[in-house]
């Protein structure tokens, strides 16, 4: 997850997995939406192939990245697990002061 959270700090990377989130583009093309070189983008697209995050396919000479968003599971699992937390907690306070609300009234009654 480590590997998977420093990939992603760089916004240039961001962008760059959003680019090959729904299809196959190759270095130069990818390059092509940046105001940097062809070495820096394949830089970029090095650590995110190496945190899993994006895959890459020979096709002659040209080298295809697409997007893995299996790369992102863990990292998913873990907010998932604990926003899941937060949302039960947020759920039995409401229905704490739900039942409190309740009480009161019917006391009032």
């Amino acid at each position: 997850m480590e590997a998977v959270l420093k990939a992603i700090a760089a916004p240039r990377r961001r962008q760059i997995l959003a680019l090959v989130r729904d299809g196959e583009l190759s270095a130069g093309e990818i390059a092509e939406h940046f105001d940097v070189t062809r070495p820096a983008v394949s830089q970029h697209l090095t650590v995110l192939k190496e945190a899993g995050l994006v895959s890459e396919r020979r096709n002659g000479t040209r080298r295809l990245y697409r997007a893995r968003p299996e790369g992102l599971g863990e990292l998913k699992a873990f907010f998932e697990e604990f926003w899941d937390e937060r949302l039960d907690a947020l759920k039995r306070e409401a229905e704490r002061e739900e039942r409190a609300k309740r009480g009161s009234s019917r006391a009032g009654n």
